[in-house]
């Protein structure tokens, strides 16, 4: 992958549970926002590639005169990599506004320094809200990327729905979350390759089971039917998932396309 195209933020390493210490509840505070590249990058099997595939997506479905949602944006990664590719692009859409949307100021705050290093003929906006609390309108594209795992499941479904209704017509939600398997045997297999990604990747057992503490009743995972059962439900009438590393799934969801009625 050619990383200069898909620009990343920088940080310091991920140390947080080093220590062994029981840990508290996991947020998005300062001391997960200073270190969070490094985390992400080194927890989430395949996120260079989703990078690379939302930059892709962006390039077929981002329309002139229309506006891009990064809901849950973190430091900006996935909203730099659609800047980066829809400027590189021959014939580059017009008018294009993308909004990043993040309910922890501290991560707000790394990813407007970050956005502001990076040049783009894009007007790009960043705001500090809860994403359950958003209406995205005149979207060709919304971007949900390991977020909806961290919303409350009640909410969820209105969540997506909203999601569905500000889209334009033919416009796409490209969806990454983390899954659990019904099984419990494929669960059981699932979790122990990603912890061997995480030792792969240099973090100690201590490391694993405190970050694994810290997530318990705050990343509450679904399956990947009940996220495809809930898409369709909004009205997504195109849902196919485009990639999938361990436990790691990503879909790209379309929104129906205007028919003509009958003239008879």
């Amino acid at each position: 992958m050619d990383k200069s195209a898909y620009p990343l933020a920088s940080g310091a390493p991920d140390q947080i549970y080093r220590d062994g210490q029981p840990s508290a509840a996991f947020v998005f505070d300062e001391r997960v926002a200073a270190v969070f590249p490094d985390m992400i990058e080194r927890s989430v099997p395949g996120y260079g590639f989703v990078l690379q595939l939302v930059a892709a997506i962006a390039r077929r479905h981002v329309r002139s005169h229309s506006r891009v949602y990064d809901l849950g944006c973190s430091l900006g990664a996935m909203t730099l990599s659609i800047r980066s590719a829809l400027a590189s692009m021959v014939d580059p859409p017009a008018d294009v506004e993308l909004i990043g949307v993040d309910n922890s100021p501290p991560m707000i705050e790394r990813a407007r320094a970050q956005l502001a290093a990076f040049q783009s003929p894009y007007r790009t906006e960043l705001v500090c809200d809860d994403l359950v609390t958003v209406e995205p309108s005149n979207a060709s594209m919304v971007v949900l990327g390991y977020t909806l795992q961290f919303v409350e499941p009640e909410s969820r479904n209105a969540v997506i729905s909203r999601i569905h209704d500000g889209l334009l017509p033919g416009g796409v939600l490209v969806l990454a979350e983390k899954v659990h398997e019904a099984d419990p045997g494929a669960e059981s297999l699932m979790t122990e390759l990603h912890h061997d990604f995480k030792r792969a990747n240099g973090y100690s057992e201590l490391e694993i089971a405190g970050k694994r503490q810290a997530l318990e009743n705050v990343l509450l995972t679904e399956t990947a039917t009940n996220h495809e059962d809930r898409l369709r439900q909004a009205g997504f009438n195109e849902v196919v998932m485009l990639s999938r590393h361990y436990g790691f799934c990503l879909w790209l969801a379309r929104r129906c396309k205007k028919t003509t009625g009958s003239t008879g």
